[in-house]
């Protein structure tokens, strides 16, 4: 069964259900052949490997607090803070507590496909 996806100007809600972090439910928002926006939800201590995308991303925190290894460093973003990265920049992404985040994906020829270099544990 395909993902429905919203149509263009469709109203799209962020917040979180109550289920959400126990079932750990991320969801595609919206995908075009140059896009994909993710409503990306993580229980605490729940750690995304190191990987990279083709495209740029940018990561929104809007709830909780999220930690990011890229460029040899390590950001934490809180509610209303956003990180930008290039496309082939190897990162990982570490929810210090239960959080969402809206994760955008700029396609390279209609591809989000993800390299993962290593697992964290």
């Amino acid at each position: 069964m395909a993902l429905q996806h919203a149509a263009s100007g469709e109203r799209i809600p962020l917040q979180r259900g109550d289920n959400d972090i126990a079932h750990f439910t991320s969801v595609a928002l919206a995908k075009t052949d140059n896009m994909e926006l993710i409503r990306l939800v993580l229980p605490q201590e729940r750690a995304m490997p190191q990987h990279m995308v083709d495209g740029e991303i940018t990561l929104l925190c809007l709830e909780g607090e999220i930690s990011c290894k890229a460029h040899g460093g390590e950001t934490v973003l809180k509610p209303g803070e956003m990180l930008y990265l290039l496309g082939g920049v190897p990162h990982s992404v570490h929810a210090n507590v239960d959080s969402v985040a809206l994760l955008t994906i700029l396609l390279k020829n209609g591809s989000a496909e993800s390299k993962v270099f290593n697992t964290e544990k």
